[in-house]
């Protein structure tokens, strides 16, 4: 019987070449790059309870996005959606953009980052210096249309929010959950209670979670939102349709509305952080560790904190991990600087007293803008 399907040109063998050339230079980026460091910390009120956090930030292009760029690439590759001299979109608030300009300059191909122009303008430099374009956008929900242009005039969309989920290999490649239990390994109390993390695209979530459920363990998990974001709204009601009640000074996660990546039923708790208690924990961050951290890594110690206040009322022992997500350099223009807090009407004083008391007591003390 005759085929009805279209013939499919054969792959060039100088095309076939490069694919495998850009995979091959892929692998051995990733075998270059060390594992990123699981920092302890113990604090006086939590008697009992161990704090550990993943500083993504030490990765050759500064954040947890390394790993999900590196994926996006290599799924991009695969699949047979990237070619030789290929320009390369995506939309992002900044990291993830960085990230994928980095390995877009590593395989020689042009890339450009659709991202809010209210971007911090660290982050814009960032992507410039490692040759990547900003295409910025007035209205940030407007992002995923922008790149979609993009894409129609022929470049490759590496489409993080669309397909973050699915480009990480839950079961190990590149796998940060895999990552976190081998470095837990000989801790005192190995099986973490707790594992917390943003919700950006998703990917992470999901990952996290999926791996959790495959390896058969008790751990739960928790994603840290700005208050009244898309995963909070969604996770709710299940509802993927939700949006945001309104918008988060917080980059990179708080989306305004449910991404396609965004997996509610592998995720065990939602805990809402106002915007000012981020910024305060990234202040903090600072005093704890002797370097800054963005404000998804404040997000992040506010809900760690809640839930090792509620595990020390029941009499709990256990380990809590969460990430450290990228470097506060970036944001220094923005929550770092003074001026910029009081435009935006942002007190840390109350925020950052209230979390020291906790640190200290053990017990959590309702944060509020």
């Amino acid at each position: 019987m005759e085929s009805i399907l279209p013939a499919v040109p054969p792959l060039r063998e100088s095309s076939r070449r490069w694919v495998h050339d850009a995979l091959e230079m892929l692998a051995q980026e990733a075998a270059r790059s060390a594992d990123t460091h699981l920092l302890k910390l113990n604090f006086p009120g939590f008697d009992g309870i161990d704090f550990y956090f993943k500083d993504e930030s030490t990765h050759p292009s500064g954040s947890l996005k390394h790993r999900l760029a590196r994926s996006l690439y290599l799924y991009a590759l695969c699949n047979g959606r990237l070619r030789e001299g290929q320009a390369v979109v995506d939309a992002s608030s900044g990291s993830t953009a960085i990230s994928e300009a980095w390995f877009a300059r590593l395989l020689g191909l042009s890339f450009t980052a659709v991202m809010p122009a209210c971007t911090a303008p660290r982050k814009i430099r960032d992507v410039q210096a490692l040759g990547g374009r900003c295409d910025l956008v007035g209205d940030p929900a407007q992002v995923h249309a922008r790149a979609a242009e993009h894409a129609a005039r022929g470049a490759c969309h590496l489409d993080q929010f669309g397909l973050a989920e699915r480009a990480t290999d839950w079961r190990g490649n590149n796998n940060i959950a895999e990552s976190i239990l081998q470095q837990m390994a000989r801790e005192p109390q190995p099986v973490p209670a707790w594992i917390v993390c943003g919700a950006g695209t998703g990917g992470t979530s999901a990952t996290i979670g999926r791996y959790l459920r495959y390896r058969r363990l008790d751990t739960r998990l928790c994603v840290a939102e700005p208050g009244g974001c898309g995963f909070a709204e969604g996770w709710r009601t299940r509802n993927h349709a939700a949006v945001a009640r309104h918008p988060t000074l917080i980059e990179g996660i708080g989306r305004p509305r449910v991404e396609p990546g965004f997996l509610f039923d592998v995720v065990d708790q939602v805990i809402e952080v106002p915007d000012s208690a981020s910024i305060a924990a990234a202040w903090l961050l600072e005093d704890l560790l002797g370097r800054r951290y963005g404000g998804s890594s404040g997000t992040n110690l506010v809900a760690c904190l809640q839930l090792a206040a509620a595990m020390h009322a029941r009499g709990e022992r256990g380990s809590i991990v969460s990430l450290l997500c990228d470097p506060g350099v970036r944001y220094a223009e923005t929550l770092f600087d003074p001026a910029w807090l009081a435009d935006h009407h942002i007190e840390l004083v109350p925020a950052r007293e209230a979390l020291q008391r906790c640190l200290a007591s053990g017990r959590w003390q309702p944060l509020r803008d």
